[in-house]
């Protein structure tokens, strides 16, 4: 299935590794097509721009007042209700909105113009008044998996839960059933820190519950943007390799064998879990929000908070926060940050500040993934990089070809709509003019076009055949060495038809049956893969759920230690900065829960 952030249209393009062939030239000038409201019309430029962009934030505003954080000078001795209210009065007698009012920190968050601002500067009481400054998921641009054959049983136990030992902890015979007494995160209660969740996915609802939605101030914390539609998908994610349920699974894709039809099972399956929404469905938020919503996490119960989001910048009031939150006995685990090709060692908070867990990401190969930004704070590292885990339902494209009652594994290009069509299949050659598809079945009443790579674009080939009459297309590889990835891109939105394409070696297949009926689709998923120190953080803040429910006595502070004692030495020998024992790119190393819980226990009392 293809990893992407769904906005409307599937998906913004994808990454790095796309093909496709050089733009030989177009259409005759003087042919027309054969059905004019079938035409795919070019975007303006400045409608493409609009449409790749994301949308507007949220976070702007469309008055001059922006959203600021106002500390005022610590009170000694009792504070009254009284003193507390004049604090708010002052800032609402200027006729600014307040947001929040934290009386533990001094500080509260509200909207102020320059003029306010400079009004309430004027205050002995204020401190300082900085930008409410905003936060970012940090997970990367989704990218297209390969097509997997299997080559072992297909099994809910991803190769990310087995890289940190999760199943050798609560299925230590392999079974396929958590063992009845084995740790598995029962009692402890993670909260997710993030863009909110899907929570009917069949993964997550019955570990579900409870949330709160900062953004949009009510108690349903769903990744869905004003008109309804599902967000990115950032928090159904995470949450999922927490506690995605054994024996739970959704609509997987069906083009890769590799993946169990039950779906994934997270690395503390037995944990309980709140949610608050503090990222928009951009993945873009608050500082405010997330001050917040860790008080209201710690409010809820919950012993580890999860956050995969952050800023560049640090903040004294969400760092005085992150400390309360600790000495009040919460793990906060954070990850690390995705800049390492530019900023490898740059801190990114809160996982940079003392009280906070910060995580790193590895790649499958157990190699240091160049994204994950590192440094002295970097605490462990967990799997990062195209980690298979839930999304919300329908929301993860996955093609459908079917020919002749068979179907053919293929992969969807980007920017098509989640449509299916049934039609004769026609021999389009290169889909290089107006009058490419031959047959009496050509026509504008409807039929699924085949094309071949080569010579022009593949937008310009879809184009060319839908005005034809083309209502799907398929586009049959001409390389092996592509065929593992068909990584082909139509390169914008539009109003595409369903577009997929197939192997070489389907292709040729599929060209013996021009003439008979095809049905050609985009379906819905209820999982993806990901990548960046995002996925990486949901791994340790589950592991660390597994050690404390294996010992309910220990502390914060014991659990973090025991993650990091008993974490597996990483070391690079071609990395110039990374050392044996603790460095800058692994922190203590990658975490291990087997070896972890095995501590915990042992220090029962």
């Amino acid at each position: 299935m293809r990893r992407l952030v769904l906005l409307g249209l599937l998906g913004l393009g994808v990454n790095g590794c796309l093909i496709e062939p050089p733009d030989d030239g177009g259409t005759e000038p003087q042919e027309q097509p054969l059905c004019p409201e079938l035409v795919i019309e070019d975007l303006s430029h400045s409608d493409r721009d609009a449409a790749l962009s994301t949308a507007t934030s949220a976070l702007s505003s469309s008055s001059d007042a922006q959203p600021m954080l106002v500390r005022f000078r610590k009170q000694t001795g009792m504070r009254s209700a009284a003193a507390l209210r004049q604090r708010e009065d002052k800032v609402r007698k200027l006729g600014a909105r307040l947001k929040h009012h934290w009386p533990s920190l001094d500080t509260v968050a509200a909207s102020l113009t320059a003029e306010e601002q400079a009004r309430l500067s004027q205050d002995p009481d204020v401190l300082s008044i900085s930008p409410d400054r905003p936060v970012h998921a940090l997970g990367l641009a989704p990218r297209v998996p390969a097509l997997l054959a299997a080559v072992a049983p297909a099994s809910e136990y991803t190769w990310s839960v087995q890289m940190t030992q999760a199943n050798e902890v609560w299925d230590p015979n392999g079974d396929g059933v958590l063992d009845t007494g084995a740790p598995n995160g029962s009692g402890i209660t993670v909260c997710v820190i993030d863009s909110g969740i899907d929570p009917e996915h069949p993964e997550l609802k019955a570990a579900y519950a409870g949330g709160k939605d900062f953004i949009d101030g009510d108690d349903n914390p769903e990744d869905k943007d004003a008109t309804g539609k599902w967000g990115g998908g950032h928090g159904t994610h995470v949450a999922g390799t927490i506690l995605a349920q054994l024996g739970s699974g959704g609509q997987v894709d069906l083009n890769d064998t590799s993946l169990s039809p039950n779906g994934m099972v997270g690395v503390a399956p037995g944990a309980r879990l709140l949610v608050a929404r503090v990222l928009d469905e951009r993945g873009d938020g608050r500082t405010s929000n997330v001050i917040a919503a860790l008080q209201w996490c710690g409010e809820q119960g919950a012993k580890v908070v999860s956050l995969s989001l952050g800023s560049s910048q640090d903040d004294e009031t969400e760092k005085e926060a992150f400390q309360a939150s600790w000495d009040a006995g919460v793990l906060a685990i954070a990850a690390s940050g995705n800049g390492g090709k530019l900023s490898p060692y740059a801190p990114i908070y809160p996982a940079a500040y003392p009280s906070v867990v910060a995580v790193g990401a590895v790649t499958e190969e157990l190699k240091h993934a160049d994204y994950s930004q590192g440094g002295e704070h970097l605490s462990v590292v967990a799997p990062g990089s195209n980690v298979y885990s839930t999304f919300p339902r329908g929301s993860s494209p996955f093609a459908n070809v079917v020919a002749g009652g068979t179907f053919y594994a293929s992969r969807a290009l980007d920017y098509v709509p989640f449509e299916e069509y049934e039609g004769t299949l026609v021999d389009c050659g290169l889909g290089a003019g107006l009058r490419s598809c031959l047959g009496a079945s050509a026509t504008c009443e409807g039929f699924v076009a085949y094309v071949d790579r080569g010579d022009i674009q593949f937008n310009e080939k879809v184009k060319n055949v839908r005005s034809q009459g083309a209502r799907a297309v398929i586009v049959g590889n001409n390389d092996p060495a592509d065929d593992k990835a068909l990584g082909f891109t139509l390169r914008y939105p539009a109003a595409w038809p369903p577009v997929t394409a197939v192997t070489t070696t389907t292709a040729a297949v599929l060209r013996t049956q021009f003439g008979k009926t095809v049905r050609v689709g985009i379906r819905g998923g209820d999982y993806a893969y990901n990548s960046g120190t995002s996925m990486a953080t949901p791994h340790v803040s589950a592991v660390a759920a597994l050690v404390w429910s294996a010992n309910t006595g220990l502390t914060n502070a014991d659990v973090r230690r025991i993650l990091e004692s008993t974490a597996k030495d990483l070391y690079d020998a071609e990395s110039p900065d990374s050392t044996p024992g603790k460095d800058i790119v692994y922190g203590h190393g990658l975490v291990q829960a087997k070896a972890a819980v095995e501590q915990a226990l042992r220090e029962r009392k």
